[in-house]
């Protein structure tokens, strides 16, 4: 054998030897686990494909939120009764939640019950005592419940909240026509129609009250 031979024959033995020992070590590259996800939902695709998207968690809606949409839907189609057991349910599970409580002070006055209502909104305002719309409401039953000095205690603070928000202006003014107050009820219906000039209501009045001046 010469030198030359002898070269090439240890040179083929370390081959072998290399190949042998990284078959036998399980370091190569296995099918099925070269790619491992660095993100619990990361997928697998181009950024140059806008249809393929990482998945997004979903925040999940409570059970409370879930009630008070269930009311929400039972009011919109004129279902009452399906409103009233939605709301009551989502009271059980927290009977301070202000947007249940007013939800449950809307249905009350839709049956007239006036001194339920009542207590619905003053406990709103015992949690909130600066909860605007909870004044506006509270003064609207307590009209009708021929409290309107307190009545407009509440119009007033409502107003002061938010004195941004039309509604509060007309409700005052409704209070402020029926107990024969009309000059003030005229200013209170010109600033609600000026604030929201989409109320036909207030512009309606306002033609009238405005006529009987002349």
């Amino acid at each position: 054998m010469t030198t030359f031979q002898l070269f090439l024959l240890i040179i083929a033995g370390g081959v072998f030897y290399l190949f042998f020992k990284q078959l036998f070590s399980g370091s190569y590259p296995k099918r099925g686990v070269d790619f491992e996800a660095k993100l619990p939902d990361e997928q697998i695709g181009g950024i140059n494909r806008p249809d393929k998207t990482f998945s997004k968690t979903q925040q999940p809606v409570s059970r409370i939120e879930q009630l008070i949409q269930m009311t929400d839907e039972a009011i919109e189609k004129g279902d009452l009764l399906e409103a009233r057991k939605a709301v009551q349910s989502a009271l059980i599970i927290d009977e301070n939640n202000i947007e249940a409580l007013r939800r449950e002070g809307y249905l009350y006055l839709e049956d007239r019950e006036y001194e339920e209502a009542k207590k619905v909104y003053e406990k709103i305002l015992s949690l909130d005592p600066d909860d605007d719309i909870a004044h506006d409401s509270l003064a609207n039953v307590l009209h009708k419940l021929g409290e309107d000095g307190t009545a407009q205690i509440h119009h007033r603070k409502a107003i002061e909240l938010d004195p941004e928000y039309a509604p509060h202006y007309f409700n005052y003014a409704n209070t402020l026509y029926d107990i024969g107050l009309k000059d003030d009820a005229l200013v209170n219906y010109k600033k609600a129609y000026e604030l929201d000039n989409t109320i036909d209501e207030a512009k309606k009045i306002i033609d009238e009250l405005e006529g009987r001046n002349e």
